[in-house]
């Protein structure tokens, strides 16, 4: 059993075989929306979630911010108690963003994101 918060394996991000045209010319455009799709999926599968997506371009977020007004809430009605756990989750806690985009030569190119 996983313990929570570990990470996943990373998928892979080169699409099967089949995925390109036969004799290696530059995929058109359904072409790269496939090898997209087939890289969201993997990531989506990794635990990833999709912020939003174009035609050769999709944005993928992992993780989940921090809400400051109910652990600001809790730590006002627990007279304080509630304080360090709010500070380790402030402190741990991080959101990870990737733009994805398949070129014009099919390749998939991974840029993180602020």
């Amino acid at each position: 059993m996983r313990r929570r918060g570990a990470r996943r394996p990373e998928a892979s991000l080169e699409p099967p075989p089949g995925y390109y045209g036969a004799g290696g010319e530059a995929p058109d455009a359904v072409r790269r929306g496939l090898v997209l799709d087939w890289v969201v999926t993997r990531r989506v599968a990794a635990g990833w979630r999709v912020e939003s997506r174009s035609g050769s371009q999709a944005v993928l977020v992992r993780g989940e911010p921090v809400d400051h007004v109910l652990h600001a809430f809790l730590t006002v009605f627990s007279c304080g108690l509630w304080g360090p756990v709010w500070a380790g989750l402030a402190l741990t806690n991080k959101v990870e963003r990737v733009a994805v985009t398949v070129d014009a030569l099919g390749q998939v190119v991974t840029v993180g994101a602020a």
